[in-house]
């Protein structure tokens, strides 16, 4: 089996060890960089990278710019790592269209875990990357929702609920099924932020909510209106 290859980029020397280590353990190769110069020069000449794994606060060109230069031309997979624990540099990071968000300090096997998640995803959508159901359009390769042909301004976790109601369109799904799936490594609460997200879902889809029924003491299911 051909292994992926993963682009770690990190200016702290320790922490791109560290990583790759793991990562060479999950059976992945790896190449590194040090800033984000060498990083798109890496990405450029290299065009087998599977998933990047990007550091924020680096010198040259910050993660930032790294993201939105790679997005510009590419859909692979992207991790940003930071030691902030802002909410704002979260909503930036999902905005250019990173994959996923972890703050320093990290585990390491969290991480592998992530990056196996994310791969496993992506894998599993390349065949279906258009999903419509009830006047709902759902695009996973542009991270786009339409509802009757306008746009709907999603958070990356409602994207990602909204999919997998309407994967599973007309069956019944505990709480704890959707916080396994949906949330997979990112939570370790109690289901309560299901309710809240699916809240602000229904409230954006508008007359298109009463699709997501309430299931009461154990969870939701998405069902069209005929």
């Amino acid at each position: 089996m051909e292994r992926l290859k993963i682009l770690v980029v990190d200016d702290e020397s320790r922490m791109r060890k560290l990583v790759r280590d793991f990562l060479v353990k999950g059976s992945y190769d790896v190449v590194e960089a040090e800033d984000g110069s060498a990083a798109l020069d890496i990405f450029y000449e290299q065009k087998d990278i599977a998933l990047i794994i990007l550091d924020v606060m680096m010198p040259k060109i910050d993660g930032w710019e790294v993201c939105r230069e790679i997005r510009s031309h590419s859909k692979v997979p992207i991790i940003m790592l930071t030691a902030k624990g802002d909410e704002r540099d979260e909503l930036q990071g999902f905005q250019l269209g990173v994959d996923e968000y972890i703050s320093k300090p990290f585990s390491p096997k969290i991480l592998v875990a992530r990056v196996e998640a994310i791969l496993r995803r992506t894998k599993q959508t390349s065949s279906d990357e258009v999903m419509e159901a009830g006047g709902i359009q759902l695009n996973k390769s542009a991270h786009m929702v339409l509802i009757d042909g306008k746009q709907v301004d999603l958070s990356y976790k409602e994207f990602e609920l909204m999919a997998y109601f309407m994967e599973n369109k007309g069956i019944a799904l505990s709480r704890e099924k959707i916080l396994n799936n949906v949330w997979n490594y990112d939570y370790f609460g109690d289901a309560r932020t299901i309710d809240t997200h699916v809240k602000k879902l229904r409230s954006k889809m508008g007359v298109k909510g009463d699709m997501i029924k309430t299931i009461w003491g154990m969870g939701y299911k998405f069902e069209v209106n005929d």
